[in-house]
């Protein structure tokens, strides 16, 4: 096989796998603007024959979808806010603080990473429970503060720095808060929003924790809103691929915008240490 055969045939099985990935959500996207029962056509149509804001006007205004977007975009971004926080500083010190029992605390904390999360969520609900903060925003939030994986990501980006900088800082008598924000905070940029990024996409897109921890519609978050919207509106598929889309829409043009710094740090943090 010559070489540009086989690179068209690279080119070509790269072109038909994007079209096959992306033509779901471009499906979903004009569905939305379709008039109600028109989706449900045989064959189903590809484009609306009369396109229409409808069912966006119906999700806001009757359903009230703008005030779960809030709430999805007020948790999301707390949990990625306090869990950068969190995750940053403990893989900073896992990395270059010396201190007794480092290695094993963090092989033990490895080891939770065997633990499936379900296991911890009813004694997880009960100790909130117990806390009185069921059916709050903190119920969602506290529990999301601080990640093993986020640790270990930081943990392995981190101990590629040269400790002569950080030697260096020590010398000239800056405290150790001084040297992690003035020093360390910069070189962490890049894995910092690989870690932004997959936080926010794991908090918008989360399901069972909300669902548990709140039993208030009035704190129900996006995902948890269209599954009770499905309910009511089973045959409706206009109006659920509306709402797919708003739900779908601001974290896909997260990613896509900062898509480079999100590749970029994961390759960086996987080979670094």
């Amino acid at each position: 096989m010559s070489p540009r055969l086989a690179k068209a045939l690279v080119n070509g099985l790269l072109i038909g796998g994007t079209l096959v990935a992306v033509f779901p959500l471009l499906w979903m996207l004009s569905v939305s603007f379709m008039r109600p029962g028109e989706a449900s056509a045989l064959p189903p149509p590809l484009l609306p024959t009369h396109a229409t804001l409808a069912n966006y006007h119906e999700l806001f205004e009757r359903a009230g979808m703008g005030r779960y977007l809030l709430n999805s975009l007020g948790v999301s971004s707390a949990i990625t806010l306090l869990s950068l926080a969190f995750n940053l500083m403990a893989g900073y010190a896992f990395a270059k603080l010396r201190f007794s029992g480092r290695e094993r605390l963090f092989q033990v904390l490895l080891g939770g990473l065997v633990i499936p999360a379900q296991v911890a969520m009813l004694p997880l609900f009960l100790l909130l429970k117990y806390l009185g903060l069921v059916n709050s925003y903190a119920a969602v939030v506290l529990p999301a503060m601080a990640t093993i994986f986020g640790i270990f990501l930081v943990r392995q980006y981190a101990r590629g720095i040269p400790d002569d900088l950080m030697e260096a800082a020590r010398i000239d008598g800056a405290g150790e808060l001084r040297i992690f924000v003035q020093i360390v905070l910069p070189l962490l940029k890049p894995i910092m929003v690989t870690l932004a990024i997959f936080t926010f996409l794991t908090a918008w897109n989360d399901f069972m924790w909300p669902l548990i921890a709140l039993t208030g519609q009035e704190h129900y978050t996006l995902p948890i809103a269209l599954a009770s919207l499905s309910r009511e509106h089973v045959q409706d598929s206009e109006l659920m691929m509306a709402g797919s889309v708003v739900s779908v829409l601001p974290v896909l043009v997260l990613f896509l915008a900062l898509q480079r710094y999100y590749l970029q740090g994961l390759l960086l943090g996987s080979v670094k240490g």
